[in-house]
């Protein structure tokens, strides 16, 4: 029997825009109460418009330790608990290693990764408190086939599947469970600086996906019964060479 997400809590990084705003609002749609975490304040309030005391917009920072630390106590004081949480911002810079911009690397590195790492770490005592609970993460099928283009952002991903993998084991007996979303390409601002005519020619072509697919996907691991886990998820739009 398929879990409800009714009356549950979940909060969701990066919820105001992307595949984050789509997983937020399809939770909400699910029953579910939703803390739409984001640093961008205004972009936070238009994307919570109209869903009333279902919705809760936080702003935090979570490339900030001290941001970061008070995420939860924000989210508990509005939800009572937290069942769900995703940790989904992230960014993207691609290239020539030899070429690249070390400092765009460390900006990356940190979102893609350290904040992932702090975040979870933030919420886990008080799932494990509770014996239940459900840790998603947005990965990329970058973190299971080295794209050769992108070095860096797939070195980021695999190393956000490594902490799937080893987290996940380490929280089984307290009833928890830890998954990671692999999308291939998606229709977000990640992709934004690509040129327009490449853009509308891998649409024509049915080499993207859109943000609303991955969020079907999401909801479709939350809802598996208790005893089930859906560890890595990838989803790959038809048209791919991956």
């Amino acid at each position: 029997m398929n879990q409800s997400l009714s009356g549950q809590v979940a909060a969701i990084t990066g919820a105001a825009s992307g595949i984050g705003l789509a997983c937020a609002r399809r939770l909400v749609a699910a029953g579910a109460r939703v803390a739409f975490v984001d640093r961008d304040e205004a972009a936070l309030a238009k994307a919570t418009q109209g869903l009333g005391p279902q919705a809760l917009p936080l702003v935090v920072d979570v490339t900030s330790p001290a941001s970061v630390a008070g995420m939860l106590p924000q989210i508990l004081a509005w939800g009572g608990q937290l069942d769900i949480f995703h940790a989904n911002a992230g960014s993207y810079v691609g290239g020539i290693a030899a070429e690249g911009d070390p400092d765009a690397w460390d900006r990356m590195l940190t979102l893609n990764v350290n904040a992932v790492f702090r975040t979870i770490r933030a919420v886990l005592p008080h799932m494990i408190e509770r014996k239940t609970g459900d840790i998603l993460v947005t990965s990329s099928v970058a973190g299971v086939v080295p794209v050769v283009w992108e070095p860096i952002y797939t070195a980021s991903k695999h190393a956000v599947q490594a902490f799937v993998h080893t987290t996940r084991r380490q929280v089984i007996p307290h009833g928890l469970r830890v998954g990671a979303v692999l999308p291939g390409p998606v229709v977000t601002a990640l992709i934004a600086d690509w040129p327009k005519e490449k853009l509308e020619a891998e649409k024509a072509r049915g080499g993207l996906i859109e943000p609303e697919e991955v969020a079907e996907a999401v909801h479709f691991m939350l809802t598996r019964p208790r005893n089930v886990t859906i560890r890595d998820l990838v989803i790959l739009p038809q048209s791919t060479d991956l």
